[in-house]
């Protein structure tokens, strides 16, 4: 059986991507990402950040709910279960290490698979045919 090998960011362990500060992080991220980052977080994603921070201090007991798409997956979000808005629903996203850098859209999709069933009366040349 192959040795699973521990999952790296940018050459750091869990650990010492949790003890980096925000701006050390911003510097290890690619260049959208840390422009995000540099340029300061919308209202919206304070507030989020608030309610992740009550939630692991264990004052929150509802699960965390967000509208906020574009929202940089930070350290500290590592293992936690994040709600995400996709348009229609709520979709559980949960925040493992390897997605560090990305942001939270990028894994509650919004449009879903187009299954077709057969087409309908008169949509093809012998469905109009057999109508007659």
């Amino acid at each position: 059986m192959a040795k699973k090998k521990d999952f790296m960011f940018r050459g750091k362990t869990l650990q010492e991507v949790r003890a980096l500060g925000l701006n050390e992080f911003a510097e290890l991220a690619n260049a959208r990402i840390r422009r995000s980052i540099k340029k300061g977080f919308t209202e919206a994603q304070k507030c989020l950040l608030v309610k992740i921070k009550k939630f692991k201090d264990g004052k929150r007991q509802k699960p965390v709910k967000t509208h906020c798409r574009d929202m940089v997956l930070l350290p500290e979000m590592v293992g936690m279960t994040i709600y995400v808005y996709n348009g229609k629903q709520f979709v559980p996203v949960k925040v493992e290490f390897d997605m560090l850098g990305g942001c939270l859209g990028e894994y509650a999709l919004s449009r879903g698979r187009v299954q077709h069933s057969s087409p309908g009366v008169g949509a093809t040349k012998s469905s109009a045919a057999a109508k007659k």
